[in-house]
């Protein structure tokens, strides 16, 4: 693959989308077999995580890179060591505990929608030949590979059919490992699986920067890099723009499942997505960094005087404030629900898990939108608007 220029980079910055498009191919159909090696020298195909803790990178002669990886969110976690060696290459000075692994690699398997955002965000979605779960799936270009063939379900974690992996031939299996997991016989067959820990990262840039870890490995790293920097120059001037509100309205979120609500800390993602927003999450003291369980009467004794309420959800039909209310009638009892300050977003009817990861501006923008109307007047949602 031949390095985009300067100019190039600019051009696609600005030009950014979020659908999957088709990659250079050769006639035959395949990926192009070109010189993908860049060197450390050349910034812009340079990958170097500035937000992201959860991989690291160093550079080596040739181009070996050598990538770190460990939980965000436990700097006392398990570190797992990969390096990626230009194919064709006699890799040398490369430590005996790291995992080699030759790119650009061509045939891929994601385990997680968050790891399919990154692909659909590069327009490589031809890369990907095995998904698990195909619920709300929305990406045209993924529809029609499943349909096609060209893409195969594996199965659930867990529960894998390893005959179908085989069969689809990938060089590299992304997976989470700190999920339910079921990859022991999956580590049988003998093909690499790299941890992919975007989910663990504890603010919406950091995640939004595994996109740069997957640009590596399929040979994308300057349009890695690109499509990263305009996310960051957006994100970062939404955030100007409501950094100095007069008032900061308190959020709460999530609903009550089999007796408990799930919440999350407030050193997490979500709770960092507020604060930019202008907003103070209920939890914000919290110092957990992920999931948090609470009864109703602990979440009523917190939130009930909060001015909004962000809800995610899979609802069949119209949600509305009828609906919330026939779900638990103590939802009622909450200021969020009498000043009809509930934000909402359908997973039905919003690709929700497969793009936003990749869009933290857009969920910014729509929260933004909904905190304080007056900073974006003629915005128009596109994951999170006020429930009706």
């Amino acid at each position: 693959m031949t390095r985009i220029p300067i100019a190039g980079i600019v051009l696609l910055c600005i030009l950014c989308i979020t659908s999957c498009g088709s990659k250079s191919k050769q006639a035959s159909g395949e990926h192009a077999a070109a010189d993908y090696s860049v060197s450390a020298a050349d910034t812009a195909a340079t990958i170097t995580p500035v937000y992201a803790k959860g991989y690291s990178v160093k550079y080596l002669p040739g181009n070996i890179r050598l990538v770190d990886l460990r939980d965000p969110q436990k700097e006392s976690s398990n570190t797992f060591h990969y390096a990626l060696v230009p194919k064709g290459t006699k890799p040398v000075g490369i430590p005996n505990d790291y995992t080699v692994i030759e790119t650009p690699v061509e045939h891929v398997i994601c385990m997680t929608s968050l790891q399919l955002s990154n692909f659909i965000r590069l327009d490589a979605c031809d890369y990907v030949v095995g998904i698990t779960s195909t619920r709300h799936l929305f990406n045209k270009e993924m529809n029609e590979r499943l349909k096609s063939g060209k893409t195969a379900k594996i199965g659930i974690e867990g529960n894998f059919d390893n005959e179908v992996i085989m069969s689809v031939n990938p060089d590299v299996i992304f997976i989470s490992p700190f999920k339910r997991g079921g990859y022991d016989a999956m580590r049988e067959i003998g093909i690499p699986l790299v941890p992919h820990l975007g989910y663990k990262e504890m603010t919406p840039l950091g995640q939004a920067e595994w996109i740069k870890f997957i640009g590596m490995f399929i040979g994308q790293e300057a349009e890695a890099n690109a499509r990263f920097a305009a996310i960051e120059k957006r994100y970062n001037e939404l955030r100007e723009l409501a950094a100095d509100v007069e008032k900061r309205p308190v959020v709460f979120s999530g609903e009550i499942r089999g007796g408990n609500w799930y919440a999350v800390g407030g050193k997490s993602f979500l709770a960092e997505l507020f604060r930019d927003a202008g907003a103070d999450y209920f939890l914000k003291d919290d110092p957990r960094s992920g999931g948090v369980t609470l009864d109703f009467e602990t979440v009523y004794s917190q939130a009930e005087s909060a001015d909004f309420w962000r809800i995610v959800n899979s609802y069949d039909g119209t949600f509305s404030y009828d609906a919330l209310k026939s779900l638990d009638p103590r939802y009622a009892d909450f200021r969020a629900f009498r000043d009809k300050g509930v934000i909402y977003c359908n997973m039905r009817e919003q690709p929700f898990y497969e793009s936003m990861p990749m869009e933290p501006e857009i969920v910014l923008e729509d929260l933004i939108h909904a905190f304080h109307p007056d900073l974006l007047p003629d915005y128009t949602p596109k994951y999170y608007a006020r429930l009706k």
